[in-house]
């Protein structure tokens, strides 16, 4: 083995190395050509602004080539139309959550697929080689509310069109049929068009780009490297990261809290880890003992393709088993972890195996807390070497009529903060989407009857902790004309976990007319909350986690925290045992005794996980169940 640039690791003796090199740069910048290519040409809110689309490049095998971020799957593609019936200028579009091999998680979802040519080595003519595939969620497919996410549905037929893999392009000639029914099921129909017709371009491009790697240096020698490529990634994962997990069997749970349709119960997502590192596939993810099927739109289609899409989505939290953070930064989640990985689902009828029709459009409360149950099983298996526990995505908007009666949506997808590591605070307001964003205040109230009074960082939302979890938002809005508010959230009861001491985040909370008369708290999960004109919507994002014991974080951390205004005087005295002074400095001996008395208050072996007063709530009484004691 030869390590290049990159952290890449190269079998020697089956790709020029070189070469090697030359196609993953390739395959990377074409990657990142085709999102930007979406980001500057598409014109809904969501995909221009906030960035929530993602691109993948796949080969003839249909494996994932790039890692930078995570995309749908090709797989249902290639299931309806045999890759020798495909044309050069085919497009192929899908989003049906049920026929996409767990590839789309609920129909905002839009998948364009396009399939890449080059010359077959034997006869010259054009053969599929590769595909290039984005991914986005757009403003309005249709279905019972704006925004094609109604939080009560029971059904997905409540939810919007529905449509399997179609030929939206047949050899560069678009399907205007196919265009006239998705556009007339939208309450967004120009910026669908022109989203549609972004993705389809720059994908049809990228196909170009890559279509022009294979003619320079031969089909045979680019797939070598991609065979070298996810090699590598194997191999890496295997050695460097894998081993890193003892030998065992591990258990550990986590919890939606509510599905829109029944009253908030604790909605479980189970995994039992086994590591072998002699197996030849040494990590099985079981996921028996997740909780039934829910009522509503939180179940998630898990159990396709063998897990393919979950095991790429669920990868990335192993990287936090690196050596060092800078190494952590290298790795990519590509085809090469699928091997490494067996995914044991339960039978059909659960969150992660819902029977049609059942519905998905919040199956993000259940995928990103997957990403949680990985990392809480792995901080047991490890001795807390993983960080606590982050919810970074939740959907909020403003909908109505704007100064020229025209309807408007408004949705944003803001981010949360990170959990507190091992080694270093938690980050604040990070999106879980790959180079996402929230809307920017200018384009905001220059496009919709609103204005952003205040954006900054939830003081106090992030876990205590020796390492601090990230801040959330909070996010002012004011209405300028009546108006609908929605939501699409989770972590409104139950907060991030802290891990090994650390303590739970500030939950998620929305709040109408804060300090007025009119004060009220609006439901994680609304569809149409009323506004008057001149209300104010004030939103407050989850904190993530906190790692470690708080009374051993260093006063000056603390006494910073309280200067970038992320921590309040207050806070600093109730969680950290600091006593600040009115100069702003500490006092040292009241800060000594107030540390003890505070540890001294504590009885019994605290469990490894703090799961926040929210638990207790929704568990009958208990404050932490048997998985969360080591």
């Amino acid at each position: 083995m030869t390590e290049g640039r990159n952290g890449h690791f190269r079998p020697s003796g089956t790709a020029d190395p070189v070469l090697v090199e030359i196609v993953a740069g390739t395959l990377a910048a074409i990657e990142r050509e085709v999102e930007t290519s979406i980001g500057r040409t598409s014109r809904s809110p969501m995909i221009r602004d906030a960035h929530d689309f993602r691109a993948g490049i796949h080969d003839r095998k249909l494996r994932k080539l790039t890692g930078r971020s995570y995309s749908a799957l090709v797989h249902p593609v290639v299931r309806d139309y045999p890759i020798e019936t495909m044309n050069v200028g085919d497009v192929f579009f899908h989003n049906d959550v049920y026929l996409s091999e767990g590839g789309i998680g609920h129909l905002p979802d839009l998948c364009v697929t396009v399939p890449v040519f080059a010359g077959s080595p034997g006869t010259g003519e054009p053969e599929v080689v590769a595909f290039i595939q984005a991914f986005g969620h757009h403003d309005d497919i249709g279905g019972a509310v704006p925004g094609s996410m109604p939080s009560a549905a029971t059904s997905v037929y409540e939810e919007g069109l529905m449509v399997p893999p179609i030929k939206l392009w047949d050899r560069g000639v678009p399907n205007e049929s196919a265009l006239k029914i998705m556009t007339r099921n939208s309450r967004m129909p120009d910026s669908l068009a022109a989203d549609l017709d972004a993705e389809c371009s720059a994908c049809l491009a990228g196909a170009r780009r890559l279509g022009e790697l294979f003619d320079r240096y031969g089909v045979a020698a680019v797939e070598a490297c991609f065979e070298a490529i996810l090699a590598s990634s194997t191999e890496v994962y295997r050695r460097e990261i894998l081993s890193q997990i003892p030998d065992g069997t591990y258990v550990w749970e986590d919890y939606a809290e509510h599905d829109g349709v029944e009253e908030p119960m604790l909605h479980r997502q189970r995994i039992t880890l086994t590591m072998d590192s002699a197996a030849e596939v040494p990590l099985v993810i079981d996921f028996t003992g997740t909780g039934p099927q829910a009522k509503g739109p939180i179940n998630h289609c898990g159990d396709y393709a063998d897990g393919n899409f979950l095991k790429k989505w669920m990868a990335p939290i192993l990287r936090n088993l690196a050596g060092t953070p800078e190494r952590m930064a290298q790795l990519d989640v590509n085809e090469g972890v699928v091997p490494l990985i067996e995914m044991r689902f339960p039978e059909k009828g659960t969150l992660l195996t819902p029977i049609f029709p059942a519905p998905t459009n919040a199956r993000t409360f259940v995928i990103l807390r997957l990403l949680g149950v990985l990392a809480g099983v792995l901080a047991k298996a490890t001795g807390g070497r993983m960080p606590a526990d982050q919810e970074t995505i939740r959907y909020t908007g403003v909908y109505g009529t704007d100064m020229d009666g025209e309807p408007y949506l408004m949705r944003e997808v803001l981010g949360g903060g990170s959990g507190g590591r091992y080694y270093a605070d938690g980050e604040d307001t990070i999106h879980v989407v790959p180079d996402s964003r929230n809307l920017p205040t200018e384009f905001t109230e220059s496009r919709f009857p609103l204005r952003v009074e205040r954006l900054g960082l939830a003081m106090d939302s992030g876990g205590p902790g020796r390492y601090r979890g990230g801040c959330g938002y909070e996010k002012h809005i004011r209405v300028l004309r009546d108006a609908h508010f929605m939501s699409i959230a989770d972590r409104s009861i139950l907060a991030c976990w802290g891990v090994a001491g650390g303590r739970a985040g500030q939950p998620f909370r929305i709040t109408v007319d804060p300090g007025g008369p009119e004060e009220h708290d609006v439901d994680a999960l609304a569809d149409a909350e009323p506004l008057r004109a001149g209300a104010v919507v004030r939103i407050r994002t989850t904190g993530g986690g906190g790692w470690g014991d708080p009374l051993d974080r260093p006063v000056e951390e603390v006494l910073s925290d309280i200067a970038w205004r992320k921590v309040s005087v207050t806070g600093a005295r109730d969680d950290y045992g600091v006593v600040v002074l009115d100069s702003g400095e500490a006092d040292p001996a009241a800060t000594e005794a107030l540390r003890a008395e505070l540890r001294g208050a504590r009885t019994g072996e605290e469990p490894f996980f703090d799961r926040g007063p929210g638990y207790a709530t929704l568990s009958g009484g208990a404050t932490f169940n048997e998985f969360d004691v080591l």
